[in-house]
C-alpha cells in the first residue's frame, strides 16, 4: 500500500512543463535552453487561456517556443526576443506587461481603488459613530411596568 500511495505521489509530482517542450525543440546548448525555457515561461499562450508557452501543447505554442530558439541561436538578448514575440503578437502575450502607457492607468488603479475604499469605510465608521443614540438607563418606573410584564408571561 505505500508503494502504491509513494509511486502515485510521485507521479503526480512530475513537472507538467516538461511534457509539452518537445525533444526535437530542446537546444544542445545547456545555457541556451536555459535561458528559452525561462522566456517561454514568460510569455502567454495566444490561444491557451492562462498557460505559458513553455507548458502548452497548442501547435502556435510549439511554433512560439522555436521562434524564441530560433532567436537564441541567432544571438538576441532576451529582451530581443521578447520585442520579437510582443511585435508580432501584441502585449498579450506577456504575463507581465510593461509598466508604461496607458498600462500605468492600470497598474496604479489597485492601489487607488483600496485607498479610496479604505477612506470611505473610515467615513462610514465614522459618521456611524457620531449618530449612534446613547443608551439610556431605564426609570425606575419603567423598570417596574417591565418587571410586571416579565411576570405576566410566567
Amino acid at each position: 500500500m505505500r508503494r502504491a500511495i509513494l509511486g502515485l505521489a510521485l507521479a503526480l509530482s512530475l513537472p507538467v512543463a516538461a511534457l509539452a517542450v518537445q525533444p526535437d525543440e530542446v537546444l544542445a546548448d545547456p545555457a541556451l535552453e536555459s535561458r528559452a525555457r525561462e522566456i517561454s515561461q514568460s510569455l502567454r499562450c495566444p490561444v491557451c487561456q492562462g498557460e505559458n508557452i513553455d507548458e502548452s501543447n497548442a501547435p502556435i505554442s510549439r511554433d512560439l517556443r522555436l521562434y524564441v530558439r530560433e532567436r537564441l541561436v541567432a544571438g538576441d538578448s532576451d529582451a530581443q526576443v521578447i520585442d520579437a514575440v510582443t511585435t508580432r503578437f501584441g502585449e498579450y502575450v506577456l504575463f507581465e506587461p510593461r509598466a508604461e502607457g496607458g498600462n500605468l492607468i492600470l497598474y496604479a488603479a489597485g492601489p487607488l481603488m483600496a485607498l479610496v475604499a479604505a477612506l470611505g469605510a473610515w467615513g462610514f465608521l465614522r459618521r456611524r459613530r457620531e449618530t449612534a443614540t446613547p443608551v439610556v438607563a431605564l426609570t425606575v418606573e419603567e423598570r417596574a411596568r417591565l418587571k410586571s410584564l416579565m411576570d405576566q408571561d410566567s
